[in-house]
């Protein structure tokens, strides 16, 4: 038994039962051992939280350097939210985390080297690479997030919407004028919509740290 197996592993079970039903009992149970063997590899659920996490990262695709730095960092968000949104739970896992791993080693200098190949600072290129994995990470997590108990409880999304809209149209339109113009334009565009409008105003961001003649 190594960490990597116990990884794959505790992967299994992410996928099967959600962050909120992994434990090291079931991890051990998956592979083959009692729970107590664990603890002479990863100290608690913690740390085996760590390990869950570059094994995620490991999953995941780079963009093939071609077009300018815009296109390449759209597209790095791109997959990345892929890869958090076609793994079980793996944003809650990765969000906020900071566990250095060969896997985060290979994206992080991948990710940081195109920053500064894009033109930026050294300071600017840190922060920015900071905004992207937490835009993209916060956008994942909000996207999985049920949006009222009416969803929780087994509504569809667009039920959800849709009942929503309905009751901003239905708002007094002296008090809220807003709301009412705008109910549909709140309520209608698709997540992969978002993500692209808010990937482009966080890249426009970066190209106003940029010489005019590189954005």
């Amino acid at each position: 038994m190594t960490r990597e197996a116990l990884a794959q592993a505790a992967l299994r079970v992410l996928e099967r039962d959600g962050l909120a039903g992994l434990s090291m009992r079931k991890v051990a149970a998956e592979v083959g051992v009692k729970a107590a063997s664990l603890y002479w590899h990863v100290r608690n659920k913690e740390e085996l939280l760590d390990l869950l996490n570059d094994a995620i990262l490991a999953k995941a695709d780079p963009p093939p350097r071609e077009g300018g730095w815009r296109e390449q960092l759209a597209e790095y968000c791109r997959r990345y939210r892929r890869l958090l949104l076609g793994n079980r739970d793996a944003a809650k896992v990765i969000a906020g985390r900071l566990v250095p791993g060969p896997c985060m080693f290979d994206l992080l200098e991948d990710q940081l080297d195109r920053l500064r190949a894009a033109g930026l600072t050294d300071s600017d290129t840190a922060m920015a690479s900071y905004l992207l994995s937490s835009f993209v990470q916060g956008f994942v997590l909000q996207e999985q997030t049920p949006l009222s108990a009416a969803e929780a409880g087994g509504a569809s999304r667009l039920e959800v919407v849709t009942s929503v809209a309905d009751q901003f149209k239905a708002l007094p339109t002296e008090r809220y004028p807003n709301l009412v113009d705008l109910a549909d334009d709140l309520t209608t565009p698709n997540m992969d919509e978002r993500f692209e409008f808010c990937v482009q105003r966080v890249l426009d961001g970066l190209a106003a740290l940029l010489p005019p003649e590189r954005r």
